[in-house]
């Protein structure tokens, strides 16, 4: 049990990341990644959320009748919403300014409605919890690997930390709406020839054995 709840675990994180392996979520990955800071708070809210929502939905399964099953799930995940976006704005109203729209649109994040069908309303609490925290997890690490690239060539900086002196010339084009599709892109097809070649590799392996 512990071992495939693990395995679940680390299957958002790598094998089926959100971002980098089954392009969900572009909206928030392309719009938020200007920054680190960003990235990061619009991460942490969405593992919440998935988390929060995924258990929810695995509690219900089997009380929430077929034909309105994705209304009931948006119900919920907009409930944790709510709840998240209260607390950035009591306790972190900069961060929350600066994202914006992009916190109540977690709710039709496509990653959040596709791991309650898919996974939560099918599997257990525990699975459920640890599907949402690697979905999450793994959402969080591709929007802080796109904004760091983004941040420390578009501005210089990481997090609002100055990394270079006054000579340094930022690459504008990159905390603009075409860096974050350059990025994304160079960024897969670092992602593809690895894992082509990995592949290769373990083919070759076989194929000698």
């Amino acid at each position: 049990m512990k071992q495939s709840v693990w395995k679940t675990f680390f299957n958002g994180l790598l094998k089926e990341n959100p971002t980098l392996v089954l392009f969900l979520g572009m909206c928030p990955t392309l719009a938020v990644t200007t920054g680190v800071t960003n990235a990061i708070g619009m991460g942490l809210s969405t593992t919440a959320v998935l988390i929060c929502s995924n258990i929810v939905i695995s509690l219900l399964r089997n009380f929430i009748p077929n034909k309105i099953r994705i209304a009931a799930y948006i119900v919920v995940i907009a409930g944790f919403v709510t709840v998240v976006e209260m607390l950035m704005n009591a306790y972190l109203p900069a961060l929350a300014g600066s994202l914006g729209i992009y916190i109540p649109l977690i709710v039709v994040n496509c990653i959040i409605l596709g791991r309650a069908e898919a996974f939560a309303s099918k599997n257990t609490v525990l699975s459920s919890a640890f599907d949402g925290a690697g979905m999450g997890l793994g959402f969080t690490g591709a929007l802080v690997l796109i904004s760091s690239v983004r941040e420390i060539l578009g501005a210089g900086s990481f997090a609002g930390i100055p990394l270079f002196g006054p000579t340094f010339q930022p690459v504008t084009i990159m905390i603009l709406p075409p860096g974050a599709f350059l990025t994304l892109g160079v960024l897969l097809a670092i992602i593809n020839i690895i894992s082509n070649k990995r592949k290769q590799a373990k083919e070759d392996v076989q194929h000698d054995s």
